[in-house]
């Protein structure tokens, strides 16, 4: 089974009582009542992070891939809480100071604070990350509308070819690899886009386990389909150069995973006032496809006009 069909299948009706989970089918729980919303994620070593070689940067990537969560439905996050569960080879007194040191800077950078956790003591690697904030709304999944846009924040891809680079299954220059490693170990938050998120979207999720997988995600409770232009999904121009190079395909870059930017759909009216926000703000907002009738297929369409699949659709924990 996989994790999905795990939570349908056992736990979904424990919440049914519970309006704040949403049905265990969002990212959050959000108590509307209370305006507090929560996020919890795990995130094993060989799973969400290669090694342990530098802990500053695994820190980092989990707690901004945990904040995310509240980013993508138009919340700051506010506190965090975290567990560790290791040994004495992985809490080194050194690795700790630079745990510490990471954590202070993030804190720093997105205006959250550390409130609590736990360690537990295990062979194996992992930590698992609850963040916290308060709203009087949230942007929900699966409020998608007929006919409306599908956009995407940022950039798709280069986290992927980082872990890649970090696998030793792609060797390139000394300065695309310290670009890619980066962007995979510092997603680019669109923090700055938590004020507008709740003004234009109808239906949002972040990007973590693949464009066309979370895209999914995005709309599976309700009877829609869509298309995406290959054409219009959004690369940095360091990524179009390594394509070339490698003649890999798009398709199949940017749809593996760990960007961290948020997808969302809008009616078509509101396309002037995404323009007009990702000029002031500064963040590259892309318009990528179409909500269609779910009597159609979803597709993904080259620039020929024609479909093409994607080799690879997203990331699923299987069990």
């Amino acid at each position: 089974m996989h994790e999905f069909q795990i939570i349908n299948n056992f736990f979904s009706k424990l919440s049914k009582h519970n309006t704040s989970a949403l049905g265990l089918n969002d990212d959050v729980f959000f108590d509307k009542k209370k305006k507090v919303v929560i996020s919890v994620d795990t995130y094993n070593i060989n799973t969400h992070f290669v090694n342990f070689r530098s802990p500053d940067l695994v820190i980092k990537k989990i707690l901004r891939s945990s904040i995310s969560d509240l980013i993508c439905k138009g919340v700051k996050p506010k506190f965090y809480f975290i567990s560790g569960s290791g040994n004495k080879k992985n809490f080194t007194k050194k690795n700790l100071l630079k745990i510490s040191k990471s954590l202070k800077n993030e804190q720093k950078k997105f205006n959250i604070s550390l409130c609590g956790g736990d360690t537990t003591f295990s062979n194996r690697l992992s930590f698992t990350i609850t963040s916290l904030g308060y709203s009087n709304n949230i942007v929900y999944r699966n409020r998608s509308k007929l006919n409306d846009d599908i956009y995407v924040t940022g950039n798709l891809g280069d986290s992927f070819i980082g872990l890649q680079i970090l696998k030793a299954k792609i060797k390139i220059n000394n300065k695309m690899s310290k670009f890619f490693i980066k962007k995979y170990y510092e997603p680019d938050l669109q923090f700055k886009f938590i004020n507008y998120l709740s003004r234009i979207a109808n239906t949002s999720i972040d990007i973590s386990d693949g464009l066309i997988d979370d895209l999914k995600k995005m709309i599976n409770k309700q009877n829609f389909s869509f298309h995406i232009f290959e054409e219009k999904i959004p690369l940095s121009k360091t990524l179009c150069r390594l394509i070339k190079i490698k003649k890999f395909k798009k398709i199949d870059i940017s749809s593996k995973g760990d960007d961290y930017q948020i997808l969302f759909s809008a009616s078509p009216n509101k396309s002037r006032i995404i323009k007009r926000i990702s000029k002031n703000t500064g963040i590259k907002i892309t318009k990528i496809g179409k909500i269609i009738s779910g009597k159609n297929r979803s597709k993904i369409i080259n620039i020929k006009d024609k479909q093409i699949e994607a080799k690879n659709k997203g990331y699923i924990h299987r069990f």
